[in-house]
């Protein structure tokens, strides 16, 4: 058994990068995966691809609310747009996470656990990306 195949469900869990060396210099072709492993290495790259969107999307966004907090922040002893907006965050992190990880359940210690959980994370993480979209753009 390689070593990509031991280690590739759990770099899909953990959401550390993908390493096509761990496929021999030769990683899959995503627009086909055969093998379970290769839908699991292609699943934890579009798993990576939506993060680094969403890290994206949540620069601009922190920004435009630490913009808002600048400008006329009101004292209503309510917490600024930007503290809320990372109150926010952190919690749907943790959501995710742990969701994403009772999704995999469905196939708990099996080949198809890894790809269970990065397909949820995929999809919550581009829901989230789009919120933040949102919120950064209102009332625009």
């Amino acid at each position: 058994m390689s070593l990509a195949y031991i280690l590739l469900p759990l770099l899909a869990q953990s959401g550390a990068e993908v390493d096509a060396a761990e496929f021999g210099g030769n990683p899959p072709d995503c627009a086909d995966p055969v093998t379970q492993q290769d839908m699991n290495y292609c699943a934890a790259l579009e798993w990576e691809a939506a993060d680094a969107e969403l890290n994206r999307q949540w620069q601009e966004t922190a920004s435009e609310m630490r913009r808002m907090d600048a400008q006329a922040m009101p004292d209503d002893g309510r917490p600024g747009y930007f503290e809320q907006l990372l109150e926010a965050q952190r919690a749907w992190l943790t959501f995710r996470d742990g969701h994403c990880a009772s999704v995999g359940y469905h196939a708990r210690g099996g080949s198809l656990e890894p790809l269970l959980v990065a397909n949820c994370r995929t999809a919550l993480t581009r829901e989230r990306t789009e919120q933040l979209r949102q919120l950064e753009q209102w009332p625009n």
